[in-house]
């Protein structure tokens, strides 16, 4: 945007509960494992400049809050954080899937650098897929803070599933704030957006 010009920024708050296993590398596996631990979190996401949000391709935005991991130091502050909303994994070219990204930087209670990673996979199928893709998140914790072009080959503490429950989602409705000068904008913008990237991945096949 032009110098001087003033943005209009979106933010909500999301919180996620459920378990990892540490020493297991799946997430589907860890969620449910013998030995699993709780493991949740709380953020606040903000999107500096909701136009650009939208109208770039990674669709990045601000993570804010904490993640609290039993046995390993409890409430952590998060040091850094990002948010990805519907991501295109092969840019240009599949139209039935998309990311939600999650990468949260943390200092457990012992002092170990920790990363948590976290996915949503939004996939081709019905609309009744919409709710479990949307609020089940696969999630690795890496040793260290790590970057996504290191991810590869970082080493895994643990790994399970956080999913949102439906009362913590009704809260979250009501947590969508503006600050700027085209708050509504931004906001029924924000709206189309989600609306229009959910309508790609889960509408009808073309005939």
């Amino acid at each position: 945007m032009p110098p001087g010009t003033a943005r209009t920024s979106l933010s909500f708050t999301e919180e996620m509960k459920g378990s990892v296993t540490y020493g297991e590398t799946d997430p589907r596996t860890g969620e449910k494992a013998e030995g699993h631990r709780p493991l949740s979190f709380r953020l606040t996401i903000t999107a500096d400049d909701t136009e650009r949000f939208v109208r770039e391709p990674g669709h990045e935005a601000r993570a804010e809050g904490w993640v609290d991991a039993a046995g390993h130091g409890g409430r952590r502050v998060v040091e850094h954080g990002t948010f990805n909303l519907f991501v295109d994994p092969t840019p240009g070219g599949d139209e039935d899937r998309r990311l939600m990204k999650y990468r949260l930087f943390y200092t457990d209670g012992d002092g170990n650098a920790r990363t948590l990673s976290g996915v949503k996979n939004v996939l081709h199928g019905p609309p009744t897929r919409i709710w479990p893709d949307t609020s089940t998140l696969y999630v690795r914790i890496l040793e260290g803070h790590v970057g996504e072009d290191r991810e590869d080959g970082a080493e895994v503490v643990a790994a399970g599933v956080l999913h949102i429950r439906l009362t913590d989602f009704a809260r979250q409705l009501t947590t969508f704030r503006t600050k700027g000068p085209d708050g509504a904008e931004s906001l029924l913008n924000f709206g189309k957006f989600f609306a229009g990237e959910l309508w790609e991945v889960y509408g009808p096949d073309p005939v």
